[in-house]
């Protein structure tokens, strides 16, 4: 044999002795590794929460789970194929540390066949994928032996961020049927608004969204806000805008607590909500603010309802109300989104949260020597102030706002759990109300807790309210309601823990991927609140140049004199016209340079991510080449 067939038999027998091992390798991986995974995202998105694990792992009865899915819809929209292959993938992981007590069953419903009339049966959505009327199926339906039947109508991709929460509550109605009892009392419209329909606002006549996600999760039963007593069985009181609440009401709550019962209490110095609608009038609603002060007052709470936080870091992009700004948006400094080290994620309610959103919030603190402990779960930056409630009640200009903001360096707290124990803030029951007499089996009177109070306190309540924190939108019919912050699931995760059900606590809303330049951002704000200033004191100088010239041709209070003016006259008119002329071009420039400074920061941004993370790296792979040649050619010697 030849030397060149040798070396060809030899690299035969290389490439044959590596496919070998390739497929040794294979077989051994799917015999003992077939369930094994690694997940190197950074948020952990493909691993399973402990509290899934722990509902999973302790089912005591069989559940079978149901997936309908119609290939033809990943053929036409491939993001719902690859969103199919998630949802496969997650089930799967669902059986697998269930111990054999979750049943999957996997079936493509066709047109006017049995799967479809199957589907339709347990209530799955159908949507036309064309004009034939052809209907495509994503949907799941889980029943358990008692036939009780939960499902997720359709799977939207828009909600992957929410898939474990909505597959892992649906596992856990159909093994807990009983759910904890939570009580709302509340003067917002949680539940609907029937004045909007009348109002022609549709949108607004429906139930709040969070109001929906607690009744998922929750038994929740309305409490009268003029109630003089908390049912027995109602584990959480969740009061939300007690907005001139009676004695006995007050009483019935700091009662409740008394008797060893979780309250989540959200009060707010301006109702943003309540604002947007108008009074029968048509008039702006202007009082909008609720307090909690005698119950605070005793159990070592401050808040001054008279008072907003803003904050820079955050704060909303919103039209200015001024018609002279030609700016098209501006930061409106009482509504900002929360983020970062602004959310308590060592507390279970909000470990893996991301973004809640707060509008016109107040601030929450510790009175000084009260012996209870005081734990923030929101606050706002140290680029935050406070502003007065009256400057934002009727028509707030968002720029002028912003130009007379300054921050002072203090972190305010917007949320916080209090435990300890609490003293009543009543000496007695007060009197019932005229002409209603006390109930029947009203409780005695308990002076302080005989253990440690569990609150949750919120400086807000429009973290509930829709347009904060959720886009709804019809789907075909149906709403679909994508959130784009983290409302709904804080309030859910917190009634949760008050309710003693931390296995969803993490589920509701796993951290997106989007991660901000907080560095650029915070960059940007800070330099349009300072060419704000400078704008708004242009703006000033300008309306009262045009005041002077208008009453110079005019005449002012004189009108005789109007059709004569004096060389004088016409000479400060002139004068008064180049003024306004160079301070329109002062005004321009400063909203020029804004904007140039606005562009520098994409444009250095852009420059990073195009130009100097490719250089970098192919400096790394160029040295990394010399380095081993010089290895190769040092070996050879």
């Amino acid at each position: 044999m030849t030397r060149i067939g040798r070396k060809l038999s030899s690299s035969v027998a290389g490439v044959i002795a590596v496919a070998a091992i390739l497929l040794g390798i294979n077989l051994l991986a799917e015999t003992y590794l077939g369930d094994a995974r690694l997940d190197l995202t950074e948020q952990k998105l493909y691993t399973l929460s402990p509290g899934t694990k722990k509902i999973v792992s302790e089912l005591k009865q069989p559940i079978t789970l149901r997936l309908f899915y119609s290939r033809q819809l990943g053929a036409q929209v491939p993001v719902y194929g690859a969103y199919a292959d998630r949802v496969r993938e997650m089930l799967r992981d669902y059986a697998a540390i269930s111990h054999g007590n979750i049943k999957l069953e996997f079936y493509d419903p066709e047109t006017f066949g049995d799967t479809e009339d199957r589907a339709m049966g347990y209530g799955l959505q159908g949507v036309p994928m064309d004009r034939t009327g052809t209907q495509v199926y994503f949907g799941l339906a889980g029943t358990n032996l008692l036939d009780d039947t939960r499902t997720v109508p359709f799977f939207q991709p828009e909600r992957e961020r929410f898939l474990e929460f909505d597959l892992t509550k649906l596992v856990r109605e159909l093994s807990n049927p009983a759910l904890p009892v939570v009580g709302v009392m509340s003067a917002l419209p949680l539940d609907g608004d029937p004045q909007a329909m009348m109002m022609r606002q549709p949108q607004a006549a429906g139930p709040w969204v969070s109001m929906l996600q607690l009744r998922q999760s929750f038994d929740v039963k309305t409490v009268a806000p003029d109630a003089q007593v908390i049912s027995a069985d109602i584990q959480v009181l969740l009061v939300a805008h007690p907005q001139h609440i009676s004695e006995q009401s007050l009483y019935a709550i700091d009662q409740f607590v008394m008797r060893g019962g979780k309250l989540m209490a959200m009060v707010d110095p301006k109702s943003e909500a309540q604002s947007a609608v108008p009074d029968a009038n048509g008039a702006p609603v202007v009082d909008t603010g609720s307090d909690l002060k005698k119950l605070f007052d005793a159990w070592g709470i401050d808040f001054d309802s008279s008072k907003v936080v803003g904050d820079l870091n955050g704060a909303w992009r919103v039209r200015s109300s001024n018609p002279n700004d030609r700016v098209q948006a501006v930061d409106y400094v009482p509504w900002f989104n929360i983020r970062d080290d602004g959310i308590a994620h060592d507390d279970p309610a909000l470990a893996d949260l991301s973004q809640i959103s707060v509008a016109a919030p107040g601030a929450l603190a510790k009175k000084p020597g009260a012996d209870i402990s005081f734990t923030p779960l929101l606050s706002s930056s140290a680029s935050s102030a406070l502003l007065n409630v009256d400057d934002l009640q009727v028509s707030p200009d968002p720029a002028k706002i912003l130009a007379g903001f300054k921050p002072d360096g203090v972190r305010r707290v917007i949320a916080a759990r209090v435990r300890g124990t609490l003293k009543s803030a009543f000496a007695a029951p007060p009197a019932p109300p005229e002409g209603k007499p006390r109930p029947a089996g009203f409780p005695a009177y308990i002076a302080q807790t005989a253990a440690p109070a569990n609150l949750v306190l919120f400086a807000d309540t429009d973290v509930l309210a829709d347009r904060f924190w959720v886009r709804v939108q019809d789907f075909f019919g149906q709403q679909q309601a994508t959130p784009f912050s983290d409302n709904g699931a804080a309030v859910a995760n917190i009634v949760g823990t008050l309710a003693g059900g931390d296995d969803l606590i993490g589920l509701r809303g796993r951290r997106a991927s989007l991660r901000p330049f907080d560095l650029v951002d915070d960059m940007q704000r800070r330099a349009e609140a300072q060419f704000r200033k400078t704008e708004q004191d242009l703006q000033a100088h300008l309306t009262e140049t045009e005041k002077k010239l208008t009453e110079l041709r005019t005449g002012g209070a004189d009108q005789a004199k109007a059709a004569v003016i004096s060389p004088e006259q016409r000479a400060a008119i002139d004068d008064l016209q180049r003024d306004m002329v160079a301070t329109r071009g002062k005004l321009r420039g400063v909203q020029l340079e804004l904007r140039r400074e606005v562009d520098r920061l994409e444009m250095w941004l852009r420059l990073f991510n195009i130009v100097l993370v490719p250089a970098l790296l192919a400096v790394a792979a160029i040295g990394l080449g010399v380095a081993r040649n010089r290895r190769r050619a040092r070996a050879r010697v």
